[in-house]
């Protein structure tokens, strides 16, 4: 039997052996589902214009004719080409957000086209916060000013969102940050406010575009991805309902067969990759097609070429200066349309390229594909994105993965 200093000793050296062997650090998966906006009416020319408000493009004139036209059909009084817009053509689905302690809950709209997560606060007057929950940092026992920091997002159109930042605590899924920046809005145009029950953006783009001055600041996904079984995020968005977002894994029970990934190009600070090729229907077209897979961005938004040999296919179509894009009868045959990714095939039905009628009862409808040409920049929004299972992944060399939906 050992003596009473030996049970010391190897006590002692087991002690210093077990500290000596590093803890694994629990890693982490969730899931968080969207929630449908009851004021949401869909709007096409509203939904182009909001594409081109976000990567600060000057509004052709026939966009701005269409907007002026809208607002005077639903009795809203507008200037010039400061457009106001209706409250009813806002953001779908949004997804609730916690920020603070206690938590305070927000709608924020997930937006892989930027970097910025910003809400609205009580450092707005009050008529600005009418219609939307904010966020208090004055009864959050965590929240910390970011002393000389502040935010400014501006648009082409001329409106646009800014303030100063804080740092607090923010809760997605389940999944905490302490010291996420929090961009507190303190003045924000009418475009936004009449955006109601969306209280804000989560930015999931790359944070090397954050707006945060002097100092960009890190988003949500950089921040928690080290803590993330997989450094990576998924969009399972759905045509018609509410979809979710899967952080840190990929649900094998939301899409079929193996996901294919394909390089993604960061240079501009977005989810930017290449299509092989495309085709309308049963034509296929060789032509390669670059664009950002964004969230944030409701319509498909590609070159001119493309878009005219899709509409070619649909009886009664035309490019309309009314309504502020292609239209068609809502009761016309439309093709499907299929990108190519890698060796996938991505067909979006083409119930979802059948956006909404131009007007509440109107027997013409406004394509969900448009032409990206004043805008810079091809863009593949929901339409495109609800018919796949869509991987963000955020690794060392980012790559985005496509998956076919399971039924």
């Amino acid at each position: 039997m050992p003596s009473l200093s030996q049970s010391v000793l190897l006590a002692t050296a087991a002690f210093s052996l077990a500290s000596a062997v590093p803890i694994e650090e629990q890693k982490s998966h969730f899931t968080v589902h969207q929630v449908r906006n009851p004021n949401h009416v869909k709007n096409g020319a509203f939904a182009l214009a909001k594409a081109y408000r976000k990567f600060g493009a000057t509004f052709p004139e026939y966009l701005t004719s269409a907007l002026n036209q809208t607002a005077a059909n639903t009795k809203r009084a507008t200037t010039g080409s400061a457009v106001t817009t209706p409250e009813d053509y806002d953001v779908e689905y949004l997804t609730p957000v916690s920020i603070g302690t206690p938590a305070q809950t927000l709608n924020l709209d997930f937006d892989t086209g930027s970097a910025d997560l910003w809400v609205f606060s009580t450092e707005l007057a009050s008529k600005y916060q009418s219609g939307h929950s904010v966020y208090n940092p004055s009864k959050s026992n965590t929240a910390k000013k970011l002393s000389g920091s502040t935010w400014d997002i501006s648009y082409g159109d001329g409106s646009g969102a800014s303030g100063d930042v804080y740092t607090d605590v923010v809760n997605i899924g389940g999944v905490s940050f302490a010291s996420q920046a929090v961009e507190a809005a303190d003045t924000i145009s009418t475009q936004f406010t009449e955006d109601t029950n969306n209280d804000g953006l989560v930015g999931l783009a790359f944070s090397s575009i954050n707006t945060v001055s002097p100092k960009a600041q890190k988003t949500f996904f950089d921040n928690v991805k080290s803590s993330l079984t997989s450094p990576l995020f998924a969009a399972d968005l759905k045509h018609g309902t509410a979809g979710s977002y899967d952080f840190g894994y990929a649900d094998s029970s939301k899409y079929t067969g193996s996901i294919t990934y394909t390089s993604v190009s960061t240079s501009q600070g977005f989810w930017q990759f290449t299509a092989a090729s495309y085709s309308v229907g049963s034509t296929s077209y060789s032509t390669k097609v670059s664009g950002i897979a964004d969230t944030g961005t409701t319509l498909l938004l590609l070159p001119d070429t493309i878009v005219k040999n899709y509409y070619s296919k649909v009886s009664g179509s035309s490019n309309s200066n009314t309504y502020g894009g292609y239209v068609f009868p809502c009761t016309a045959t439309l093709p499907t349309f299929t990108y190519v990714v890698g060796t996938k095939s991505i067909v979006i039905p083409a119930s979802y390229l059948n956006y909404a009628p131009v007007e509440d009862g109107s027997s013409t409808c406004y394509g969900g594909l448009q032409s990206s040409s004043g805008i810079g920049i091809n863009i593949f929004g929901d339409i495109a994105l609800k018919a796949a299972y869509v991987v963000f992944n955020g690794a060392s060399t980012p790559t985005l993965g496509f998956a076919t939906k399971a039924t």
